[in-house]
């Protein structure tokens, strides 16, 4: 198949104040030595509680943040090291669709404007081409041609991330980036645009990330998972095999919740300042969690950094 997208060793570390009162800040690792491959036409999910830096990690793979180390190779290019005239050609090949699609689509512009701007800027399409494109790509993601000329406003929720993921799908790009994309959005018009993605990966041979903090959402889109948990990966493997077969006690923890009320946030509980990141609230912690930080470690298509699932 190919390989489209591969992150090793990416670092992002952010400086906060203590409190409101201090002077004295603390560095938070947001992303912490994470990597990983993704293949043409494959979906990965990225999943984890508020706080996993999940999103800190998709905003950074799309250079939205800057990485304090590591690399990022797209297509061949290593987009942390590559010239700013190479990094804009490669834009319309990896495009990103928010959480919020109010916030991400312009309120001045019509629905035909969203669509039809990157497609002519681009040139994928001529301008007398544009109407006919445009419809095409807002069929494909269930908006009819009545929608030409509404505004961001005029729709509903789940109408304005058909938009968002249509103008995603418009310039024909190698990798997607889905950031918490259903979060916003009602129950009943998330199952309708996870249907939609599962389409996209059906018809097209593109390849996306799928971020989200909901589990039972991530493996219906995924081929394959990883759990972040403080900004590592905890686990990862084939998507069956993380869900049915979990071998890291905070990937448990993530699939009982679906079944019940999700315990507290991922950044209440005090930092551990050395040894596993879960390891105050991990049920089967022993003494040498508390000392030395666990690697990711296992088979091809099943791994965690575990000291219990690694004997």
């Amino acid at each position: 198949m190919g390989e489209v997208l591969s992150v090793s060793g990416l670092k992002k570390t952010y400086e906060v104040k203590k409190s409101a009162f201090s002077y004295k800040k603390s560095v938070v690792n947001a992303v912490n030595d994470v990597s990983f491959t993704l293949e043409r036409g494959q979906t990965l999910g990225i999943v984890g509680e508020s706080g996993s830096g999940k999103s800190t990690l998709a905003r950074c793979i799309m250079l939205l943040e800057k990485p304090d180390r590591g690399s990022i190779v797209f297509s061949g290019v290593n987009l942390i090291e590559t010239t700013h005239k190479r990094l804009k050609a490669l834009r319309k090949d990896m495009q990103i669709i928010f959480q919020d699609p109010y916030s991400s689509l312009n309120p001045r512009i019509t629905v035909y404007d969203a669509i039809a701007e990157p497609v002519l800027f681009h040139e994928i399409a001529r301008n007398d081409q544009a109407k006919e494109f445009v419809a095409g790509i807002l069929k494909s993601v269930g908006i009819s041609e009545d929608f030409f000329h509404k505004y961001p406003h005029e729709m509903s929720g789940g109408q304005r991330q058909r938009v968002a993921i249509g103008r995603a799908l418009a310039t024909n790009p190698a990798l997607i980036v889905a950031d918490e994309p259903v979060s916003s959005l009602d129950v009943s018009i998330q199952a309708q645009i996870v249907n939609l993605f599962m389409d996209i990966k059906e018809s097209t041979n593109i390849s996306m990330l799928f971020v989200s903090h909901d589990l039972n959402v991530v493996r219906f889109v995924s081929d394959e998972i990883i759990v972040m948990y403080k900004g590592r990966v905890v686990e990862a493997g084939k998507t069956d095999k993380v869900f049915y077969e979990p071998l890291h006690p905070y990937t448990n923890m993530l699939i009982d919740s679906i079944k019940g009320a999700f315990l507290k946030r991922a950044g209440d509980d005090a930092q551990t300042p050395r040894g596993c990141a879960y390891y105050s609230r991990c049920p089967h912690r022993q003494g040498i969690c508390a000392e030395e930080t666990p690697e990711l470690t296992g088979g091809k298509e099943h791994k965690a950094a575990c000291f219990l699932s690694a004997r």
